[in-house]
């Protein structure tokens, strides 16, 4: 018993630590923005296509995944994943090119994808079902940590002599991608190293057949929560991918220090509002918290886009705070509208992510179009559909709070 609680113990501690590497490898690119654009001499709208190539493959491999997971089990899946990853972010250091770096950022969200999928049902079984709450906690937190600190990992390569210079200077920050594989390369010989409980997924973590598919394709309310979540992750890309290069064009801030710190600071806040908002779930209705926090930040979004230097620098980090119950209250919202196929539903959701991958297109054409400013009002959009949800939202079971128990 003792020997099955340390190695569980291990598993729940390789779930968070994957968490962390989730969010390390992703939510740079943000911060990168600006960089990659001036050494391949990118247009908005090709820029758009960086974080198009990484979220698109959330859309491509999700189900998959889930299929894939029922059949191979979680160690196959993620070395594969961790795989992918070292294999992307190796191609592109050996290759440093444009093309070669939007394959590379497609293999990496593949690889990301297929780790979502394994590791949440795997911290449930391994923490056990009573410790789920509690550890998806922990998840989410490393999950904003590492958030927080890639960017200023970025800022410490680029603008300082931290670390060898492998490339020309225009290309340094490149470097990012060596640290991606060897990242990727220790999680590999961790996995070959642990090993894994014996998982068998509960119905509401499997994938359903075709028929159960088609079902819910043709259902409104699958149909509104898919929309949701697209909603959602283009909305939260599309502030904080266009953040650093909105301020470095219109307020002329150094989008190696100033700018990649605004994108940590995004984030860290919205790990910061996401503690906050476990609280408030116990006190309030989650229908109530969504429209209040969306529409703080459609005015914090407001203030950043037409704000004068210091309150659009500070505004656009506000956003990260207030955004930072979206996620997981339009999730809720929507496994509770339904009382079976919860596992196919959620393959479905999962596939929304790829809002991050078209809003940042139409973003960067937009802007090439107009202007950057005029484009990243299409965030707007985004933000009033998630707070209609907290209008016509009928969940089958609320929230539990201390008010209603």
């Amino acid at each position: 018993m003792k020997a099955n609680t340390i190695q569980n113990g291990r598993i729940v501690l390789f779930v968070l630590l994957t968490f962390f590497i989730i969010s390390f490898l992703t939510n740079v690119l943000g911060a990168l923005n600006p960089s990659v654009t001036i050494s391949f001499a990118l247009t908005e709208t090709m820029a758009g296509f960086l974080p198009f190539s990484f979220f698109i493959a959330y859309g491509l491999m999700s189900i998959p995944a889930g299929i894939l997971l029922e059949k191979y089990g979680q160690k196959k899946m993620l070395f594969c994943a961790f795989l992918m990853s070292f294999l992307g972010s190796t191609l592109f250091v050996l290759l440093p090119i444009f093309e070669i770096f939007l394959f590379s950022l497609f293999t990496i969200g593949s690889g990301m994808a297929i780790l979502q999928v394994v590791i949440n049902p795997l911290l449930r079984v391994a923490g056990g079902e009573e410790n789920y709450a509690f550890n998806s906690v922990l998840g989410q937190l490393c999950f904003g940590a590492a958030a927080f600190l890639s960017p200023y990992v970025y800022s410490a390569i680029v603008s300082g002599n931290t670390f060898p210079s492998l490339f020309q200077s225009d290309l340094n920050w490149a470097l990012m991608y060596a640290l991606f594989a060897l990242l990727s390369l220790m999680m590999l010989f961790v996995v070959l190293l642990l090993k894994f409980p014996q998982m068998e997924l509960k119905d509401e973590d499997k994938m359903g057949t075709k028929d159960v598919f088609r079902e819910l394709i043709r259902s409104r309310i699958v149909i509104l929560y898919f929309l949701g979540i697209f909603a959602y992750v283009g909305t939260e890309q599309g502030i904080s991918y266009w953040m650093s290069k909105y301020l470095q064009s219109y307020h002329g801030f150094d989008f190696e220090t100033i700018g990649a710190s605004a994108v940590g600071n995004f984030w860290g806040l919205m790990t910061i509002g996401g503690v906050l908002g476990l609280v408030l779930l116990r006190l309030f209705d989650s229908k109530v918290i969504l429209k209040v926090f969306t529409g703080l930040t459609i005015f914090c979004l407001v203030l950043a886009l037409f704000g004068s230097m210091d309150i659009s620098l500070y505004s656009f980090q506000a956003c990260g705070f207030f955004m930072s119950v979206m996620y997981p209250i339009i999730i809720s919202l929507a496994l509770n509208s339904l009382k079976e196929h919860h596992g196919s539903f959620a393959g479905i959701l999962m596939s929304g992510i790829m809002g991050g991958a078209i809003v940042q297109i139409l973003i960067g054409f937009i802007s090439d179009l107009l202007s950057l400013k005029f484009a990243m009002c299409l965030n707007f959009v985004g933000l009033i559909f998630i707070f209609s949800i907290g209008v016509w939202a009928k969940p089958l079971v609320g929230n539990k709070t201390m008010i209603n128990r």
